[in-house]
């Protein structure tokens, strides 16, 4: 790797950020043939840049329980680069979350964006707050005090957060109202992923995993192949898995399976995504519960996923969450496509299996961008004061999902590596994000 000594600064500067070290890898990993075309890019410090964020926000959130105890948990907003526009990525509410999860994000997100050709720069945020088994008191009175701190970093110019693991409508209009209560301002542009009734887009909630699906489509197309009568498997069930599967049945495909926390489910006869969705989102339960209305189905406490033979995965949980083995055993069981719906849910070797076996390999930067692309439509939404249908919204979605997908193809084709979407998303994110630094002198 030409960039070997960049990415060993990197690992030095930023001690025991794994997830951020593996990033960033990845990225100046497929850069060889760029640095070789563009010697330029390489002067003037430009790439150091481009992996130190712009700014570091660290602040305390203290909170009070419903039983009157003062608790404090951590916040945080990196805003990583803005060279193509104001700094745009969700808000994380998890208890994992600590800096180099925040970063590593951040880093990924200014890419995504890049890559989906609207003028915005890449951000995250979040906190080690967990919302799960807390009251909506509990839940509204963190929000408020998480805004009264980010409130001063942010605007629809400046720094627009959205919502990610642990941030739905709820917390968004929670967050929102505080902004409107400190600043006196409906600046409904300065947070996205709002209820429609705050100007929030239609499509949003489904945005992530029906762009998936998408970007599916297209790499199977690509191959003289459809999604039509496919057997799939989807990891999670948050909003990004039961969108792809509600998708994915859409065009013909059958789920056969989803996971949560607690284990996998399998229905042979093809997952139904309303059940999941009551489930989760209106009861908030285990998918154990369902069994219990679909007795044909098998719920597996502490089973893996990966293991039931498919033709396409579909990773939506967490940052690696498939490995090598895993990988192994999707190859072995006639997997033809995997597409990545979490934040980088595949380690470097699971890829590594993936590419040299010759399945469809969709990355995440490239594949889940629908979230932060119909973020943006949403903003331009409520710049023009506009409301926009559900259907208008999901056609500007898959058309922005297809041009990803020719950039990916094109850019792959142009470097040398023809069919490997991660380099050509590596590569097309980069060169946008990086010619913008260049006009803007060093920054």
């Amino acid at each position: 790797m030409k960039l070997e000594s960049v990415y060993q600064e990197v690992v030095r500067r930023n001690p025991g950020e794994r997830e951020f070290h593996q990033a960033v890898f990845e990225v100046l990993h497929s850069l060889d043939p760029v640095v070789e075309r563009h010697p330029e890019l390489i002067e003037g410090a430009l790439i150091e840049r481009l992996c130190e964020p712009e700014r570091q926000i660290i602040f305390r959130v203290p909170w009070q329980d419903d039983a009157g105890r003062v608790r404090v948990n951590r916040g945080f907003r990196v805003e990583f680069n803005g060279a193509l526009g104001p700094y745009k990525g969700g808000l994380r509410f998890h208890p994992s979350v600590y800096l180099g999860t925040i970063k590593f994000l951040g880093f990924e997100q200014t890419f995504k964006n890049s890559l989906t050709g609207l003028n915005i720069g890449g951000a995250k945020g979040g906190a080690d707050f967990d919302p799960k088994g807390k009251s909506e008191g509990e839940v509204m009175r963190f929000c408020q005090s998480f805004m009264i701190e980010l409130y001063r970093h942010l605007g629809e110019h400046t720094d627009v957060p959205a919502g990610d693991i642990g941030v739905g409508s709820r917390e968004i209009g929670y967050m929102f109202g505080q902004y409107r209560r400190i600043t006196n301002r409906h600046e409904a542009g300065v947070i996205t992923g709002k209820a429609p009734g705050l100007g929030g887009a239609l499509v949003r909630k489904e945005s992530t995993g029906y762009g998936c699906v998408y970007f599916l489509e297209e790499m199977l197309h690509h191959r003289g192949d459809s999604v039509e009568g496919k057997s799939c498997v989807v990891s999670g069930s948050g909003n990004v898995s039961i969108y792809a599967m509600e998708k994915l049945k859409e065009l013909g495909a059958k789920v056969i399976a989803c996971s949560d926390s607690g284990g996998v489910l399998y229905d042979r006869s093809g997952i139904d995504p309303e059940t999941v969705k009551q489930i989760k989102e209106v009861s908030r339960g285990s998918l154990s519960d369902y069994v219990q209305e679909h007795k044909g189905a098998g719920y597996e406490a502490g089973a893996t996923i990966w293991e039931i033979p498919c033709e396409v995965a579909m990773p939506c949980a967490t940052q690696n969450e498939l490995g090598e083995r895993a990988a192994k055993s999707l190859v072995r069981n006639g997997c033809v496509a995997v597409v990545e719906g979490a934040n980088m849910p595949c380690t470097p070797e699971a890829v590594r299996v993936l590419q040299s076996s010759g399945v469809a390999f969709g990355p995440a930067k490239a594949a889940n961008a629908g979230g932060v692309a119909v973020s943006g439509l949403e903003m331009q939404q409520n710049a023009g004061r506009e409301r926009w249908s559900f259907e208008f919204t999901e056609g500007r979605l898959q058309e922005i999902m297809q041009g990803i997908h020719e950039t990916c193809l094109r850019t792959a084709e142009e470097y040398g590596s023809p069919g490997d979407y991660l380099k050509g998303a590596n590569i097309a994110g980069f060169l946008r994000v990086a010619k913008s630094m260049l006009a803007q002198g060093v920054i």
